[in-house]
């Protein structure tokens, strides 16, 4: 794609402006950090454009104070108090969701995982976000927790203009089929290979 353009231009009877703009199914996989990282900063722009922001987070302890949670949620703060950027919803499974808690009962993770997306599934169908987060969702998948087939449907017949990204390992070919954007992070160098753990500011 030299200088942002496309090399072929397909006949599927779209405008170039129609073409631009459709909503993106996007996958971040592979084994090398940076994930997460790079679905944040698709998020960011997003929130930039003042759409609303949906970011649900499968495997990540809820203990786990990540960075990038702590700048979103200053972000829907910023956005309620100056209607700058756009709404913020930052969900985390580790925590119980916020729309179905079970206070006093052992939770079970599968079950939890499916409430996950049976929500997420019903925001797609109201279009209640413009942009969501799915973090560490492919693990569901591998784990088999949700069913691949199920999860692709959805995805793909999404109504309006919702973009979703997906991140994490082992994302099945039947997810990258259907995405629009596929990105495999390969590991090329990392500091844990010098014996170096993760730091702050880095990691989290």
């Amino acid at each position: 794609m030299p200088q942002g353009k496309p090399e072929t231009v397909p006949n599927d009877g779209l405008t170039t402006r129609q073409r631009r703009n459709r909503p993106l199914l996007a996958v971040h996989t592979g084994e090398m950090k940076g994930k997460s990282t790079a679905a944040f900063g698709m998020a960011l722009r997003a929130w930039n454009q003042g759409w609303s922001i949906g970011v649900f987070q499968f495997v990540k302890s809820a203990k786990w104070r990540v960075g990038e949670e702590a700048a979103f949620r200053a972000l829907g703060k910023l956005h309620e108090e100056t209607g700058q950027g756009g709404p913020v919803e930052w969900h985390k499974m580790g925590e119980g969701w916020s729309w179905a808690r079970k206070s006093g009962s052992e939770e079970d993770h599968a079950a939890n995982a499916r409430e996950g997306w049976a929500e997420i599934k019903r925001r797609l169908a109201a279009e209640t976000h413009d942009f969501y987060v799915l973090d560490e969702f492919s693990y569901l998948l591998k784990w088999g927790w949700l069913e691949v087939d199920d999860v692709v449907s959805a995805l793909s017949g999404r109504p309006g203009h919702q973009h979703v990204v997906i991140t994490g390992r082992y994302a099945p070919p039947e997810l990258i089929d259907a995405a629009d954007l596929v990105t495999e992070m390969t590991k090329v160098k990392h500091p844990m290979d010098a014996g170096q753990k993760g730091q702050r500011g880095i990691e989290w």
